[in-house]
């Protein structure tokens, strides 16, 4: 079935009519060398080249191009990881895509880790790139991915004269100080209750190695302590602080609600891969680029944020379940000597990763509701930036209720791509409900799941926006 996004065949000619002739790729397909843009109507063009900031771009433009662009941010990629330039989510959403006419493009970025001084201007500088070769397109839609829907929501705020509307899957919409203030606060809590007087520091590593060392010592204390009923109600209460969620990964069955066992263990698996990649290693990244450490716990009640969390009533029957005092625990963590962040860290990280909540293009943003890496509760901490921003109205948050990070179905994105594009084209939002978007995905893709449901997760515990003045007060 042909979905509504197709655009007539009338228009297509048009598109591809006034396209600017193609120049040679930098690298890439020979095959794709030289192809001219009126050429478009009968050949598929792959294009692969090198930006002047040294970032790598792919381009895919089929041959029937609708003249709409997606502009794809990828994800994080840690320092030194391989860094391939991308334009899609997956092989399987990509071929979709290019058969329902869209031109998708992407790049690598300049650099790896905390890239946001890079990121966004190598992401426009492709649009530049696709433009002088095909030239300019109807309609440009970004969209990106986990740390690029962080990407994706700054192009959204601060050059949304380059794009028509926006697309965040999975994204990291609560901003740079807020991601790192509580991936802070559950490694704080294990160090507090489990290791009170190892040597292990939490934030400032003057390098890698350093950070790697920390965690891998953290990480004993942790695997020990999962060995007895005490141990892993504790660790729940640090899962609980980042609200990791008790089902977090598909390949686990999915807990009962009064489960607290099954959630306890899921919860710890995630524990354990949040201390190998962003509570450390990639902390001292970040703090590389910040000039220091961007994280402070100085005035945080952790027993409001206990109990305002989504796993608190788990905690609380773990505590029981183990015969220890919750209140006890956290009196501890609350007399525990906090760690204090570094003023002009905090300054870069706030002055490049923190949002406004200011948008001027529609915004959608699609989660799902059992993540432990980006927590569902991002998106309360947007919505509360957009809400003090004035743009609520320009705003649509999307769920599919399944486990993992951006573990989205193609017929999911798919839907979510729609409903952004019939926004643009209507001026109006019309039924984001889960059942209307169900309906939109198995039309999309009948092949692959369709799990929209309603939902409205809980607020975030640490939100930080330029919207709340008072957020950046520090102690």
């Amino acid at each position: 079935m042909k979905r509504r996004l197709l655009l007539p065949v009338a228009v297509l000619l048009m598109a591809s009519a006034t396209a600017a002739p193609a120049r040679s790729a930098t690298t890439g397909d020979a095959g794709a060398q030289g192809v001219r843009a009126q050429d478009l109507r009968t050949e598929d063009v792959h294009v692969e080249g090198t930006l002047p900031s040294g970032a790598t771009y792919v381009m895919d433009v089929p041959a029937g191009w609708n003249g709409t662009v997606l502009l794809f941010s990828h994800g994080f990629r840690p320092r030194g990881a391989p860094n391939p330039a991308q334009n899609v989510t997956d092989a399987a959403t990509r071929g979709l895509l290019l058969t329902d006419g869209y031109a998708l493009i992407g790049s690598s970025y300049a650099t790896t880790g905390w890239a946001v001084e890079h990121a966004v201007p190598d992401q426009l500088a492709t649009l530049d790139a696709f433009t002088a070769r095909f030239g300019a397109a109807r309609r440009t839609l970004a969209w990106g991915q986990s740390y690029g829907g962080f990407v994706t929501t700054r192009i959204a705020e601060r050059h949304a004269d380059r794009v028509d509307g926006t697309l965040s899957v999975c994204g990291l919409v609560h901003g740079g100080v807020a991601n790192w203030n509580n991936t802070l606060d559950p490694v704080f809590a294990l160090k507090a209750l489990l290791a009170p007087d190892a040597a292990i520091p939490l934030a400032g590593f003057p390098d890698q190695a350093t950070a790697v060392a920390a965690a891998g010592a953290l990480s004993g204390v942790v695997t020990e302590a999962q060995n007895s009923a005490a141990g892993r109600a504790r660790i729940a209460l640090a899962a609980a602080l980042h609200n990791i969620p008790g089902w977090n990964d598909p390949s686990q069955p999915r807990p009962a609600p009064t489960d607290w066992s099954a959630q306890q263990a899921n919860q710890y698996t995630a524990v354990r891969g949040l201390l190998a990649t962003a509570a450390f290693s990639w902390r001292q990244d970040t703090e590389a680029l910040a000039g220091g450490n961007a994280s402070w716990n100085t005035g945080v009640d952790y027993t409001s944020m206990l109990r305002a969390s989504s796993a608190y009533e788990e905690v609380k029957g773990l505590y029981k379940a183990a015969g220890r005092s919750l209140a006890d625990d956290l009196g501890t963590l609350n007399r525990t000597p906090r760690i204090k962040a570094d003023g002009a860290a905090v300054d870069w990280m706030s002055r490049t990763s923190a949002f406004t909540g200011r948008l001027t293009k529609p915004q959608l943003t699609l989660h799902t509701t059992g993540d432990a890496l980006v927590p569902v509760q991002t998106e309360s901490a947007y919505l509360r930036a957009a809400t003090a921003g004035g743009s609520r109205h320009l705003l649509r948050q999307t769920y599919v209720d399944n486990a993992g990070h951006c573990t989205f179905s193609p017929a999911e994105q798919l839907a979510a791509l729609d409903t952004l594009e019939m926004r643009v084209d209507t001026g109006r939002w019309g039924d984001t409900g889960a059942a209307a978007l169900n309906s939109r995905a198995a039309q999309a893709d009948p092949t692959t799941p369709a799990r929209y449901t309603a939902y409205r997760p809980t607020a975030y515990p640490r939100p930080y926006d330029l919207a709340h003045p008072g957020d950046a007060h520090r102690p």
